[in-house]
């Protein structure tokens, strides 16, 4: 099942966006997607029946210049949003996921897991935190790690919370999507391999991120942020040329309409380009590949308030829409 988004949800910036979509019981297809809610089905417009949004990434350089002459032409053929399921717009080969990026989430972190007997005022352990990110910020690497393309749901679809999940969380994010093949790319050259951006809900286990059995070995992202639908993504790929400033962008993401994350992406520690280039270093990176870009402060385990049951969940970032999930727990689903 799925919700529909709120209608005062702006579609997204620009002339277009990229969207995958269906009409009842039909297959899936590309879509082009205009701000005034008007769909053209890329297949008939490109000529190909096995067009796919990830092929059209795949021809990312010779794709852009067509979009565009579609996108202002306003031809016959395009019929209005309403009449389609929203999917998610892309399924990747890879998943980049990153951790620990945002400023302010990092040091309310370093706050609240104090060291035993150290008493220093907040203030003091809050003014430390933030010389230790000034200098990750400029020393320090990315830290990312692979998700699951089976994790990915669409933007409005329900969100099953497994049985086994007891601390279900919320973690809204700023997704780059690859529009070339990129390997060990620098700084400077990374934002050049992004065809667009997208939201990303990165849901995650807190109970699980650890093992219990054998707490030596670290984090267990596999059993923690990979069940299915725990990537909520979407609702549409917005190119890159249409969003300036993708380390200024706002994050919003409400509970049940009571907001939770509320930051600007200038508050990451690494940018999109450096989080790009850093995963391309081990990694080749392909068309359609996601690099999520990490969670602002304002986490379920901040405010003492996991996901349960029929929670409703709306995130939006500036430029790139708005999307609405409803859990639904396993038991009820």
């Amino acid at each position: 099942m799925s919700v529909k988004p709120a209608p005062s949800s702006a579609l997204f910036a620009g002339p277009f966006a990229l969207g995958t979509l269906s009409a009842p019981d039909g297959p899936a297809f590309p879509a082009l997607v205009t701000p005034d809610a008007q769909v053209l089905d890329l297949r008939v417009a490109f000529g190909d029946d096995r067009l796919t949004t990830r092929s059209l990434l795949e021809s990312w350089e010779s794709a852009l210049p067509r979009l565009r002459t579609l996108a202002a032409d306003g031809g016959p053929g395009r019929r209005p949003l309403a009449d389609f399921r929203v999917h998610a717009p892309v399924e990747p080969r890879q998943v980049f996921q990153s951790g620990a990026n945002y400023r302010q989430h990092v040091i309310d972190l370093h706050v609240a897991h104090r060291a035993p007997g150290d008493d220093r005022p907040v203030k003091e352990r809050r003014a430390e935190a933030a010389k230790i990110m000034d200098r990750r910020a400029a020393e320090d690497l990315p830290y990312v790690f692979l998700g699951l393309p089976s994790a990915i749901t669409g933007p409005y679809d329900d969100v099953v919370l497994p049985a086994w999940a007891e601390q279900p969380d919320w973690e809204l994010e700023l997704a780059a999507v690859i529009g070339r093949p990129a390997h060990r790319v620098s700084v400077e050259e990374a934002l050049d391999c992004v065809a667009g951006y997208t939201i990303a809900n990165d849901l995650t286990d807190r109970a699980t991120v650890f093992r219990r059995d054998m707490p030596q070995i670290g984090t267990d992202w596999l059993r923690s942020k990979n069940a299915p639908g725990f990537t909520p993504l979407g609702p549409w790929i917005v190119p890159a040329a249409s969003i300036a400033h993708p380390d200024d962008l706002r994050l919003t993401l409400k509970l049940n309409g009571e907001t939770m994350q509320d930051e600007s992406t200038k508050d990451m520690i690494f940018d999109v380009a450096r989080m790009v280039a850093y995963a391309s270093q081990t990694a080749r990176l392909l068309p359609g590949d996601l690099v999520l870009t990490g969670s602002p402060a304002g986490n379920g385990m901040h405010w003492g308030r996991l996901l349960r049951d029929g929670d409703v969940m709306d995130g939006s970032i500036t430029g790139l829409g708005a999307q609405r999930t409803r859990c639904v727990a396993e038991a009820a689903s």
